[in-house]
């Protein structure tokens, strides 16, 4: 099996095992990217999680400050940060043990990436949620 292959394949596993997605930076703006995909991966039935300080709510969800505010067990985070921010978000992925840490599109820090598998997290990397469902699923 090629990489590429593997990679579907494990993308695919985590797009159907797992439910919940905290989506960091999501954006209450409906032009924008983040809140284009968290309302299309809510469509499709998972529970989204709006992490956005200073906002209440986002697509019907209450939107929290930080991932370790969340009250629930969270699968995925879905990274829509400025790349320097993603090593403190991975340190609160891991604290709060999520499963996945995914990074959008552009999005690559390769140091964060194996401090989040060296906890045992799975890590996507550059890559969009809304086009890997579509394109899987």
């Amino acid at each position: 099996m090629s990489n590429t292959q593997n990679e579907d394949k494990l993308i695919k596993e985590m797009l159907t095992q797992f439910k919940t997605i905290a989506v960091v930076g999501l954006s209450p703006d409906p032009d924008k990217p983040s809140f284009e995909v968290a309302r299309y991966l809510q469509s499709k039935g998972y529970k989204i999680i709006p992490v956005r300080p200073g906002t209440d709510q986002i697509l019907g969800e209450k939107a929290y400050a930080s991932l370790s505010e969340i009250p629930v067990p969270v699968d995925i985070v879905d990274v829509f940060r400025k790349v320097e921010f993603i090593p403190e978000i991975i340190d609160e992925a891991i604290r709060v043990k999520a499963k996945v840490v995914w990074m959008q599109l552009g999005l690559v820090h390769p140091q964060a990436s194996e401090k989040a598998k060296a906890a045992g997290l799975k890590v996507v990397m550059d890559r969009c949620l809304l086009i890997e469902h579509r394109r899987l699923l």
